[in-house]
């Protein structure tokens, strides 16, 4: 069974729009933790954050993911924030091999300043809420097994990158 590519980093990283690709083009399933969850959940991630709170929504990522590791040959995309818990980040390696998708702040928010889905950034401030995230996130980010810096590039380059890194990886 070949291993998982996990897509680990905050929102606006790339994590859904790069991880269809390499599903496309290395012929994997391509899996999203958060769509799993709305579909599983048949709620918006939005109402489960304002319902229920951000626990709850982070235990359902767990228990989902056990679900989704039990397979292989997989591309996962994860929520930004599935990272802050530990049990979380060795699921996912025992499993896969885990990239983490890096851009620095100001490019996030650029990507997804327009966006109304990120439940994190629905205050007066999401730039420095989203700078906050990164300085609470970003020690499990680097838990990673590889770090792929998407600053300035495209996502076929970006998929490249890692499909290059995934196949040299031992």
């Amino acid at each position: 069974m070949s291993k998982n590519i996990v897509l680990i980093g905050l929102m606006g990283s790339g994590k859904t729009t790069v991880g269809k690709l390499l599903a496309q083009k290395l012929d994997k399933k391509f899996i999203d933790t958060d769509e799993w969850i709305e579909n599983e959940e048949k709620i918006s991630i939005n109402e489960i954050f304002s319902r229920f709170g951000e626990s709850c929504f982070r235990n359902l990522e767990t228990d989902i993911l056990k679900k989704i590791c039990l397979s292989g040959n997989q591309i996962i995309s994860t929520g930004g924030g599935i990272v802050e818990k530990p049990q979380n980040i060795d699921i996912l390696k025992k499993k896969g091999i885990v990239f983490y998708l890096y851009a620095p702040v100001e490019e996030l928010y650029q990507r997804i300043k327009n966006e109304k889905n990120r439940p994190l950034l629905n205050n007066d401030a999401p730039k420095w809420a989203l700078e906050n995230l990164l300085k609470k996130r970003e020690k499990f980010y680097e838990l990673c097994d590889i770090k792929i810096d998407t600053t300035d590039k495209n996502v076929d380059q970006i998929t490249s990158e890692i499909i290059e890194k995934f196949e040299n990886y031992d």
